[in-house]
């Protein structure tokens, strides 16, 4: 795919903007309602090539002990030994080792995911948002996007049996992000 010159003015380092961007998370509770998550705490950098796409990287650390779903309990349980063991992993990392347009805004990016010392390939597929100068003067860059993990695969099998069949929390997880970067100048 031939790259517009408007996507070429893209290129280069960008840092994720924490306070309007976000990591997020959906899992099913009970077998019959979603409860939604997100990490307040992270960090990441993106390279863009807008000229060949398939060379732009993005590296993320989240900050695990930062788990919000709006509730305490259900967060300290996150946080506990029966999930992320935040004390002995307190971070979670993707490394970006592919990325590719699909056509029109849309791009999917494959990596490294690792969660409690384990690393998995993850694939996002990403909805590229548009690019634009805030007030401030910085050129920003937006993006969506979203996955599915099966949470077993990292070793995170903690689970409830319920009364009716089924278990409290399912082992597909979607992930979700809102991605707002700021190029460096």
């Amino acid at each position: 795919m031939t790259a517009t010159p408007e996507l070429a003015t893209l290129t280069g380092e960008y840092t994720l903007d924490s306070a309007h961007s976000t990591i997020g998370f959906t899992a099913r509770h009970a077998m019959v309602t979603n409860i939604k998550g997100k990490f307040l705490d992270f960090t990441g950098t993106l390279h863009l090539d807008g000229s060949d796409p398939a060379r732009s990287t993005a590296a993320l650390d989240v900050t695990m002990d930062s788990i919000d779903t709006g509730s305490a309990d259900r967060d300290g349980h996150l946080k506990s030994a029966d999930f992320f063991k935040t004390d002995e992993f307190p971070k979670m990392t993707f490394r970006s080792t592919g990325a590719e347009s699909l056509g029109g805004d849309d791009y999917r990016i494959t990596g490294d995911l690792t969660i409690l010392g384990t690393t998995k390939p993850l694939t996002i597929d990403l909805e590229f948002n548009g690019a634009a100068k805030d007030p401030f003067g910085n050129e920003r860059v937006g993006f969506e996007g979203k996955a599915e993990i099966k949470r077993s695969e990292w070793g995170l099998t903690w689970n409830a049996a319920l009364e009716t069949g089924g278990v409290l929390v399912s082992d597909k997880i979607k992930l979700n992000f809102d991605i707002s970067a700021i190029k460096q100048a």
